[in-house]
């Protein structure tokens, strides 16, 4: 039987706030083990919390840019659960009424454009961190993140496959960067999901019983986890079983899942209002404020890109996909780079070796304006294409202005005609069988003969003054 898959996620994001959500310690990632805490995050008895403001903000920042509904009224929920990494045994989230509701978020995926509903944003508190301690059978627990700001996204069971779950996730990645609510830092937690995943005949209405698998950390994880996952429960309809609702956990380094335990519902953490919160009124004033915060969202920006600077929409999605990347372009083409010239090193050179040294765009050791310069060295002839490269690679390491690489390493292109005709001559004196080829109607030998070249002068010959000089100086043997 054929079976479609059906995805739902909840994506827990840290709000880069410099304070917790109801006191005054650092969220500052790191740190010496229960040194970013304090009687109120690690839940003393007798204490109060109060509502971090920017808190707030920034979750209507995040509705607004996902279109959501604003709640003009709401409140805070103790969510009842005992776990050694919540002090208090309970966290203070949000349950029937939500600061946002009712959004949604556009994706493409193979070309074709499917919008993802978006059913509720809230706002919550983080729990702590266990560490297990395999030598000691036991576990230590660090309450650094307890009460670092989080916003949950949960989404409506709308998307068919992982690859549009990817996209979906490629897509609020990128909007929550853009507005500047979060760092998104996976390799920090600062963005993780649970994915609620069942399957279905083909053609049913009715949904197959889900299971949820918690906290995958990166996109890669998430992909493998539900094409596991998917095939996992097809396995086990075509074996008479039935597929438990369940809580499980995903374990990249072995590529399987397992479960943990059985899925609570919303009864089993026994919700109420938080009695030490007052509720949370927000009003057009407040709303209209926060939407005028709201900068050129990464849909709008690669529609610009396409029209403005006639980019293909491949090279638009890609270099919007990333803020710092679109923003690094903008710089090149602020200092007067060809649009498509700065796309082409971008989304190549560039990114290859970001994707080599295992770099994010943010990370990138050196200003918009060297890349711009390296373009412009190019375009002027001071040094070839393939020098670039070179030069490229070194300013990663040394972080120099480029014009300050090609004079220290005296990497300046070789243009000068009679040096090369001399070069060249003594390359087809030296290569007289390729020289046989060409004549005899090998045209792929000059090839071989340019790469001598090139090698002599250590890649400085200017490449198409060889090639003119070759063509020229074969044709009169």
């Amino acid at each position: 039987m054929s079976y479609e898959t059906v995805i739902g996620i909840e994506v827990h994001t840290e709000l880069s706030t410099n304070t917790k959500i109801f006191c005054d310690c650092t969220t500052k990632f790191g740190g010496e083990e229960n040194t970013h805490c304090c009687p109120i995050c690690t839940g003393m008895p007798g204490v109060l919390p109060v509502l971090n403001k920017k808190v707030v903000d920034y979750a209507i920042k995040a509705g607004l840019a996902t279109n959501c509904n604003i709640t003009p009224f709401g409140k805070q929920d103790r969510k009842n659960y005992f776990y050694p990494d919540l002090p208090k045994a309970y966290q203070v989230s949000q349950y029937d009424l939500p600061i946002c509701q009712n959004g949604y978020i556009d994706i493409e995926v193979e070309g074709e454009k499917k919008r993802i509903g978006i059913t509720r944003i809230h706002i919550e508190e983080d729990a702590g961190k266990l560490m297990h301690d395999e030598w000691g059978m036991g576990s230590l627990v660090d309450y650094n993140r307890c009460g670092v700001p989080l916003i949950e996204i949960v989404t409506e069971p709308d998307m068919r496959s992982p690859e549009e779950a990817k996209a979906f996730l490629e897509a609020l990645k990128a909007i929550l960067q853009y507005i500047d609510v979060s760092d998104c830092k996976m390799q920090e937690g600062s963005l993780r999901c649970d994915v609620n995943l069942s399957i279905r005949p083909i053609g049913q209405e009715e949904f197959g019983t889900r299971t949820e698998m918690k906290n995958i950390n990166s996109f890669k994880a998430a992909v493998r986890a539900m094409e596991y996952e998917a095939k996992r429960q097809a396995d086990l309809i075509a074996s008479g079983e039935k597929v438990q609702q369940e809580t499980r956990r995903w374990d990249d380094v072995k590529g399987i899942g397992y479960a943990m335990r059985s899925k609570e519902e919303a009864h089993d953490y026994r919700y109420f209002p938080e009695p030490d919160l007052v509720p949370i009124v927000i009003d057009e004033a407040w709303i209209k404020d926060i939407r005028k915060t709201l900068p050129e969202l990464p849909n709008a920006r690669k529609q610009r890109y396409i029209s403005e600077y006639k980019l293909p929409e491949y090279d638009a999605e890609v270099l919007t996909s990333s803020r710092t990347l679109a923003e690094f372009f903008d710089a090149c083409i602020a200092q007067g780079a060809q649009a498509k010239t700065v796309s082409n090193w971008l989304m190549g050179d560039l990114m290859r070796i970001l994707n080599d040294k295992e770099m994010e765009p943010e990370e990138i050791p050196f200003p918009a304006q060297y890349i711009a310069k390296l373009l412009s060295l190019i375009e002027k002839g001071t040094i070839s294409g393939s020098i670039a490269k070179k030069v490229l690679d070194t300013m990663f390491v040394e972080n120099k202005d480029p014009e300050q690489i090609v004079k220290e390493k005296g990497l300046v292109q070789i243009s000068d005609a009679s040096q090369l005709t001399q070069i060249v001559q003594r390359v087809l004196d030296n290569n007289p069988k390729s020289v046989e080829d060409y004549k005899s109607g090998k045209k792929q030998a000059v090839g071989f003969l340019v790469g001598q070249v090139m090698k002599q002068t250590k890649g400085k010959a200017n490449p198409q003054m060889v090639n003119q000089l070759l063509q020229q100086m074969l044709s009169e043997i």
